[in-house]
């Protein structure tokens, strides 16, 4: 009987240069070990230009390694014959939707990539209809992509991917441009695919509060991995955080301030409720 991999992509000892960069001191990626397993969600954090969209690249096959291997599924991304198979089991979505939307329909627009599969037309036709009802966009398929908010457009793009069957959805950032009820919306639509269809899930966020949703956080910083667990491992470290630059999840800020004014917090608290509950229990207790 077949054995699926241990995990769905793997970089190992990833070195990664853009062109021209070769002779840098400073490669865009440097000594990357990361697996992601089947039905994982893995958020990526750090700074700006600390190579988390490079590594997404990477893990699509956009970019190859300069050195070291990217496996998707137990294949190598610098196998150029496999190239669109790890790209329909690595899905990736975008920052921007519009520049993933194609066709002037939605539905249109999720049989794109089935249609350049010559897949059967009645195969096109279901799987349009399943990602759809899937992700609630039943009602919207003859409707001009141009003309949703932005939160149906991110969903559009997932459903284009989703049809695809992939295994894994690789996302830079894809709620960057919407407002909170849209982050909202796709973060929920993402997190139920991960949870129901077991869809490996990597993140990139400069939002802290998604990336307590994940199961880990994985930090980078000028190209390297410095650190990486639990989100509330990660997270509540506000030393290494603050030294990046980045900001923890605002209970994680408000905990760390009521802690200087003496109260005594439970360690580790990452949520708001969380915090309510931790305050209310001194309360109590007083």
């Amino acid at each position: 009987m077949f054995s699926a991999p241990s995990a769905i992509v793997e970089a190992k000892a990833v070195e990664f240069y853009y062109t021209g960069e070769e002779t840098s001191a400073s490669p865009a990626l440097s000594g990357i070990n990361l697996a992601v397993k089947q039905g994982e969600y893995v958020a990526l954090i750090g700074p700006n230009g600390s190579g988390k969209t490079t590594l997404l690249k990477l893990f699509n096959a956009l970019l190859t390694p300069y050195t070291g291997e990217v496996m998707v599924e137990g294949i190598s991304t610098d196998c150029e014959e496999e190239i669109s198979q790890i790209r329909r089991m690595c899905g990736m979505i975008f920052q921007n939707p519009d520049n993933q939307l194609v066709a002037t329909t939605v539905e249109e627009d999720i049989a794109f990539g089935l249609e350049n599969l010559a897949l059967p037309s009645k195969i096109i036709r279901q799987r349009v209809d399943d990602v759809a009802r899937l992700l609630g966009l039943e009602g919207l398929l003859r409707q001009p992509p141009h003309l949703l908010s932005g939160g149906e457009k991110q969903r559009v793009a997932i459903a284009g991917v989703l049809a695809m069957e992939p295994r894994c959805i690789l996302m830079d950032e894809p709620t960057s441009m919407l407002d909170p009820a849209g982050r909202r919306e796709v973060n929920a639509t993402v997190r139920d695919l991960n949870n129901n269809q077991g869809l490996a899930v990597i993140h990139v966020t400069h939002f802290p509060e998604e990336a307590a949703a994940a199961d880990r956080v994985v930090v980078l910083s000028e190209g390297r991995i410095v650190g990486q667990g639990p989100p509330e491992e990660i997270l509540t470290d506000l030393e290494m955080i603050h030294k990046l630059g980045l900001q923890g999840p605002a209970a994680v800020e408000l905990a760390a301030m009521l802690r200087e004014d003496g109260y005594p917090l439970a360690p580790q608290l990452l949520y708001s409720r969380e915090l309510v509950d931790s305050i209310c229990s001194l309360e109590r207790k007083s």
